[in-house]
């Protein structure tokens, strides 16, 4: 599953907010360099969804805020 997320690099704390329209908000304490606030954004996500951090991976927007990360083995249900 594919879901949009928009993230906020150099927070105060690592957090996760579902946005009505479905995305996600994702704010990480580390800096966007040398790939920590990906690798942040992954653990994050994982965290909260309670998976795996080897399940999420970040498929579009390596160097953007807005970014699509993808989830195996979830669905929309889930």
């Amino acid at each position: 599953m594919l879901l949009s997320v928009k993230v906020t690099p150099k927070s105060s704390s690592n957090r996760v907010r579902l946005e009505p329209e479905g995305g996600l908000t994702v704010w990480v304490t580390s800096p966007p360099a040398d790939g920590e606030a990906n690798e942040a954004v992954v653990k994050t996500v994982a965290k909260a969804l309670g998976i795996a951090p080897s399940r999420v991976s970040i498929a579009r927007g390596h160097t953007s805020r807005t970014k699509q990360v993808c989830v195996e083995g979830l669905n929309a249900e889930d």
